[in-house]
């Protein structure tokens, strides 16, 4: 679809829209089934839950069964990027003193995160149907932690994983610290409580 498109925009034109028209600020992408995805058209998806009647959830009852499903789980989606770089890395998790804590040798993840501190994390349910839905996304802000300082001790402790192991390695472990600026929570459960399946926290 991608090739296609270019080709068609090198011929001077994509369908029957000139190009002189074709600005972010109204064409904005792709050809769809024969249509155009306008800037409005995104921002009308975008918006999709934003424009939906919600019906709240306590704060405390919805944050202790965030909380719950989160320490049940040990496995995320990390997304990192910057400029038009995107990365997605399943990465293990461990979730205490308010935030997440992941454990990495390296990777392209870091492409992103010396640029930009802003990441997402997804925790989910294999898909069993719309009335099983279960997943939290996790805005947050990225930041690396510096080996064998005390926080850095604290957390390889709290994995039970030595000290003098981690210092044995050819070069150190690398320790991301998230904090969660906003979750967004989808539980269809809630549903059967009163409440809208999908929620917001925001810290």
């Amino acid at each position: 679809m991608c090739n296609k498109i270019t080709e068609i925009i090198i011929n001077g034109a994509v369908g029957t829209v000139p190009l002189s028209i074709l600005t972010k600020n109204n064409i904005k992408s792709v050809m769809s089934g024969g249509g155009f995805v306008t800037h409005d058209q995104f921002k009308k998806a975008a918006d999709y839950w934003k424009n939906k009647k919600q019906n709240a959830m306590p704060e405390e009852k919805l944050k202790k069964t965030v909380l719950e499903y989160i320490s049940s789980n040990n496995t995320c989606a990390l997304a990192t990027g910057t400029g038009d770089y995107v990365r997605c890395t399943p990465i293990e998790y461990s979730y205490h003193d308010g935030k997440f804590w992941m454990f990495s040798e390296g990777g392209e993840k870091f492409i992103g995160l010396e640029k930009n501190e802003n990441v997402c994390l997804a925790i989910y349910d294999k898909y069993e149907g719309t009335g099983n839905l279960k997943s939290i996304q996790i805005m947050g802000k990225a930041e690396l932690v510096e080996p064998f300082s005390d926080t850095y001790n604290t957390h390889a402790q709290i994995k039970k994983i030595p000290i003098e192991a981690l210092k044995k390695l050819p070069s150190p472990m690398n320790l991301i610290c998230v904090t969660p600026v906003k979750m967004e929570v989808l539980f269809s459960e809630f549903k059967k409580s009163g409440y809208s399946s999908r929620q917001t926290i925001k810290f």
